[in-house]
């Protein structure tokens, strides 16, 4: 910034130089005459500067450096903000995955616990079909006994009438007892 104004203050006297030889009387000793107008010069310059440093230099300095730390501060906020956001986007990953691993844990424990009833219902149902065959085996042995029982009762009537059909024929007792024998062979075979 002082190179700045440096730079201007050197033009201002550059070009106020020739305006201020020609009015001195039509000397024309060169670019710069060095007489008590060129000193003027110099102080209404350096007046100025000294006016423009304290009523604009100053201000906008200090405007700048108000801005600046506005600047700052927005950023500094903004960095705050993004920190928080950061914080809150964590947060909320965090609790998306809990959320995750509950759902996780209760479909896992649903699962466990529909293969567990579904094994307990499979278990109940071949119980239930073993007592089903156990009961029909049951009964059919009891229907085979009661089969068994009726034959012989049959078996035994047929014989007696046999055995009075062959009395009353008058047969040999050795005849007798070859039917009977005979009989109960059939009846052992048909079992």
């Amino acid at each position: 910034m002082r190179r700045t104004l440096g730079l201007i203050a050197l033009a201002v006297l550059l070009l106020s130089t020739p305006a201020l030889a020609a009015e001195g009387g039509g000397h024309d000793s060169g670019l710069i005459n060095l007489d008590k107008s060129l000193f003027l010069q110099v102080v209404n310059f350096l007046v100025l500067l000294f006016i423009l440093w304290k009523l604009l230099y100053k201000p906008l300095v200090a405007k700048m450096e108000e801005r600046t730390q506005a600047i700052k501060k927005s950023l500094e906020e903004a960095q705050a903000a993004r920190a928080e956001a950061e914080k809150q986007r964590a947060e909320h990953a965090a609790q998306i995955k809990a959320a995750y691993a509950e759902a996780q844990a209760i479909r896992a424990t649903a699962l466990k616990e529909t293969a567990d009833e579904q094994r307990r219902l499979i278990d109940a149902a071949r119980a239930e079909a073993g007592r089903l065959v156990e009961a029909a085996k049951a009964e059919t042995a009891q229907d085979i006994v009661r089969a068994r029982q009726q034959l012989r009762s049959e078996v035994a009537d047929l014989a007696v009438q046999v055995a009075e059909r062959l009395i009353k024929k008058s047969l040999r007792d050795e005849d007798h007892h070859r039917i009977v024998q005979e009989t109960l062979a059939r009846v052992d075979r048909v079992n």
